[in-house]
């Protein structure tokens, strides 16, 4: 079973945060204060390096001004992911 940090699913995920992050103007060093991490942290993530909990995710969501529930369906959403 190939890792789920490569999968469909994952760069999705990884999208939807980037998409989030430049549409408020923010670069990673400033997400990465809103959730009380370094630059390095929001990079590894989006570089796909790093996967995210759900607890992460959310904080990360509310951090880009955005409903948690919300970007997960859109991460559910067989439009999103190309299925």
């Amino acid at each position: 079973m190939p890792s789920s940090i490569f999968d469909s699913a994952h760069i999705v995920l990884v999208e939807l945060l980037i998409e989030a992050r430049k549409s408020l103007g923010l670069n990673q060093t400033q997400l990465g204060a809103r959730v009380g991490r370094g630059q390095g942290f929001i990079s590894l993530i989006e570089r796909g390096q790093r996967r995210i909990d759900i607890i992460e995710f959310v904080a990360l969501a509310r951090a880009l001004e955005k409903d948690p529930q919300s970007m997960f369906s859109k991460l559910l959403s067989p439009d999103e992911r190309g299925s």
